[in-house]
């Protein structure tokens, strides 16, 4: 399990002294994605995969105004704050299932470092 964790770190785009605009750069470089996106006082999160992070921002935001058939609907997931990218769709999976199964102090750790204040990041996707 460590060697497994080990090479998808290997994968993980962002170190901690790289601005945003990099880490948005290396990340186009990736077919998959790993995200997370949070409502709008971040006291829920959702974790998913995609192999196109701009539409299915604008899915989650869709379901969240219409329908709320999904969680992301229901619990108004819209605010993009984290992600990451994987060159194969295995890869994603699996980093995937990590994260769903980390506490949730793991998490808010990790968006932290990534996103320090937890800025919104939709507009940042190109």
């Amino acid at each position: 399990m460590t060697e497994t964790r080990m090479e998808l770190r290997s994968h993980f785009l962002v170190a901690p002294s790289k601005s945003q605009t990099e880490q948005l750069y290396l990340s186009m470089l990736h077919n998959y994605f790993v995200y997370i996106m949070t409502n709008e006082y971040r006291t829920t999160l959702y974790i998913g995969i995609t192999n196109n992070i701009q539409r299915r921002i604008a899915q989650h935001y869709f379901d969240s105004q219409n329908a709320k058939k999904s969680f992301a609907g229901k619990y108004n997931c819209i605010y993009l704050v984290y992600y990451e990218g994987f060159e194969k769709p295995n890869e994603a999976i699996a980093r995937e299932k990590v994260l769903k199964n980390w506490r949730r102090e793991k998490k808010n750790k990790l968006i932290t470092e990534f996103n320090p204040k937890w800025e919104t990041l939709n507009s940042q996707i190109i």
